[in-house]
């Protein structure tokens, strides 16, 4: 299992990689077939955020499904310890449910699934060429942009799109952590995206049109 640290406007000393590091190989317990752990520490300059200024983001790149879990504090050890506490959980229900797929009670989630990026907020201006945020054109690799002169950052992500039911991409949202996921749908070939409305009912926004 291979292990990458990086940070964003973060230097990343010696005793946080090897803290990281020591923590991250509890990943194998809940998922053997794990490949890659990859952690992303980024430091928020804005002195207005200095409560959550250190942000860390875990990502777990297996023969199954992706699984992200992020958190922020004053603190990157505090945040990196939030953060893991979510993936472990999130590790756990994946594991469980694999359990109960193999006694026939419950649906079987697809084999190496894109996870949804939240959508960033766009200024208008990006209509114009010359302001248009770059396309990543490498899958997983972010790339980011700033619009013009504005303060805006666009950040994207290419990844491959697997069709998926519905039932499934709820699985697959809880697992990243997010309040939506695009998706295909299996049946119909249309884009769609899940979110969480409130307690337990949840939406299916579909675009009208279908992926050939």
């Amino acid at each position: 299992m291979d292990i990458t640290v990086v940070g964003r406007n973060a230097e990343i000393s010696p005793r946080l990689r090897e803290y990281i590091e020591e923590k991250a190989t509890k990943v194998e317990q809940f998922d053997p077939r794990v490949q890659r752990v990859e952690v992303e520490v980024t430091h928020e300059r804005n002195p207005r955020q200095a409560d959550t200024a250190e942000r860390v983001e875990i990502t777990v790149i297996s023969k199954g499904p992706v699984i992200r879990a992020e958190a922020s504090s004053s603190d990157r050890f505090a945040a990196f310890d939030i953060a893991m506490g979510k993936l472990t959980e999130r590790l756990r229900r994946a594991r469980d449910r694999k359990k109960d797929h193999h006694r026939g009670d419950a649906i079987p989630a697809p084999k190496d699934l894109p996870v949804a990026e939240e959508a960033p907020a766009v200024a208008d201006e990006a209509e114009k060429a010359d302001e248009a945020p770059k396309v990543p054109t490498e899958k997983g690799v972010a790339v980011e942009s700033q619009l013009g002169d504005s303060p805006v950052i666009v950040r994207q992500k290419l990844h491959d799109a697997t069709p998926m039911t519905v039932e499934e991409a709820l699985d697959h949202m809880e697992l990243v952590g997010h309040p939506f996921y695009v998706f295909i749908e299996k049946s119909t070939r249309q884009p769609c995206a899940v979110y969480h409305r409130h307690g337990w009912t949840y939406g299916v926004i579909r675009l009208d049109a279908q992926v050939l």
